[in-house]
């Protein structure tokens, strides 16, 4: 059906000469009888009723499955035909997105990570096969169901009350297996809806284990050939000390006494990682009296300087935290530590404690050489050294930054580093407002 179609003011105009012509003839006709009024009225009631059954076929046109429009009179060919192109281009928008809509459940289906689309309600709107191997959903009977009712977490329903901070991700057991450790991630999209990716990192966690087995165990082997070692290292330096003809050979073994107590330290701090890695997240937390510890920390930096530091400090003195003490002194213990040996001698140490609204802050501020811009993203990498001849000089094991990084995330806390060559460094402990606790009355 071809419908030919003309301009809008073109239709109105010829509409209107219609309507015209229309009332001039009933009205002359009703001059003739002389009832030239209530012809005008029949006329008028004639037009309009033309116009309520066009009305009537469009609107019964719309609601009908036909494709083509009714034919129309006057103005409503043009009105039918407007209709028809806005129902023709929004079949073509509902096509597109349709096959977008395809594509993406094509693309989706094909991921090995498990995709949920989640609605702003929580409730699920759709999901892939593999969502369903590894969350255990079924179609059929899941799908407008809340899916922390069919992921049962706490960490999950936690971390889907607070939407999930911005690339943030929460480790749980799946419920089909608990020997399956999935990472769940919610990325917000769209008119508040939310695709939860659900990733298996089963062997990633298989594999981190038994780092931590080898590096815990080779460490464990070590310690005894070294503490040997370092037993006759201490013996040739009493022979030294009582034979004269030995005295050559002072320097030599006193260096590879402080080598050997270097090894010794590096063999502890690995253990000790090891242990954070392995049991932190099991260990009890308790309300820690932060001010006591962080004093005694810095009376024992103060006890053991030589370079006649100028320690501050301003604490917060009815201000306690939640969490390890264990790892929070490992915390603190090595921050400080840090700030001492690399602070030139007269240099000045600050040491903080505060709450804002925002979140608990521990932070050292030295004065010490500083470090250069492009280290500080690896400073807690394991080993990594920001002058390799500096490090090993120092003593150094290169571990100390590693082991702050992982007990802060057992606390949910972040680790802040500035700093500039030849001015200082600042590192900043954010833990979560939440673990802020009040010292009780003695």
């Amino acid at each position: 059906m071809s419908i030919p179609s003309v301009g809008l003011g073109t239709a109105w105009r010829r509409e209107i000469v219609a309507l015209l012509l229309w009332l001039a003839l009933w009205g002359l006709t009703g001059l003739l009888l002389g009832y030239a009024l209530a012809a005008l009225l029949i006329g008028m009631s004639l037009y309009l009723a033309l116009h309520l059954a066009s009305a009537y076929q469009l609107h019964r046109w719309l609601r009908s499955d036909q494709r083509m429009p009714p034919e129309g009179l006057g103005i409503w060919q043009e009105i039918f035909l407007e209709f028809y192109r806005l129902k023709q281009r929004n079949s073509k928008r509902k096509k597109r997105l349709k096959n977008i809509l395809s594509e993406f459940q094509a693309s989706t289906a094909a991921l090995p990570d498990g995709a949920v689309v989640i609605d702003s309600q929580g409730r699920i709107v759709w999901f892939n096969q593999a969502a369903a191997a590894l969350l255990g959903l079924r179609s059929a009977q899941d799908v407008g169901q809340r899916v922390v009712n069919l992921v049962r977490h706490p960490r999950f329903a936690e971390y889907l009350a607070t939407h999930g901070a911005e690339g943030s991700e929460v480790e749980v057991p799946s419920s089909v297996s608990d020997d399956v450790i999935l990472s769940l991630r919610i990325i917000p999209y769209g008119n508040e809806q939310r695709l939860l990716i659900a990733r298996d990192i089963s062997h990633q966690k298989q594999l981190e284990a038994t780092r931590r087995d080898f590096v815990a165990n080779a460490s464990h082997e070590l310690r005894t050939p070294l503490t040997v070692l370092r037993g006759y290292l201490e013996m040739m330096e009493e022979e030294i000390g009582e034979t004269g003809a030995l005295r050559r050979w002072k320097g030599p073994i006193g260096e590879m006494g402080q080598q050997a107590a270097r090894m010794g330290r590096i063999i502890e701090n690995l253990l000790k990682l090891a242990r954070v890695e392995a049991e932190g997240l099991q260990q009890r937390q308790e309300v820690v009296d932060v001010p006591a510890m962080i004093r005694r920390l810095v009376a024992d930096a103060q006890r053991t300087d030589q370079k006649d530091l100028h320690f501050a400090t301003d604490i917060d003195e009815s201000l306690c935290l939640f969490g390890r003490s264990g790892e929070l002194e490992s915390v603190f213990a090595n921050l400080i530590g840090n700030a001492a040996q690399y602070t030139p001698a007269e240099g000045d140490i600050d040491v903080r404690w505060w709450r804002d609204d925002n979140g608990v802050y521990f932070e050292v501020s030295d004065s010490g050489i500083g470090i250069e811009a492009k280290h500080i993203p690896r400073l807690t990498e394991r080993f990594y050294r920001v002058d390799a001849g500096r490090h090993a000089s120092s003593g150094g094991t290169g571990l100390g930054l590693a082991i702050v990084k992982h007990c802060l995330e057992h606390h949910e806390a972040e680790l802040d580093i500035a700093s500039e060559p030849n001015t200082g460094s600042t590192f900043t402990c954010r833990f979560p407002a939440q673990r802020a606790q009040a010292r009780q009355a003695a």
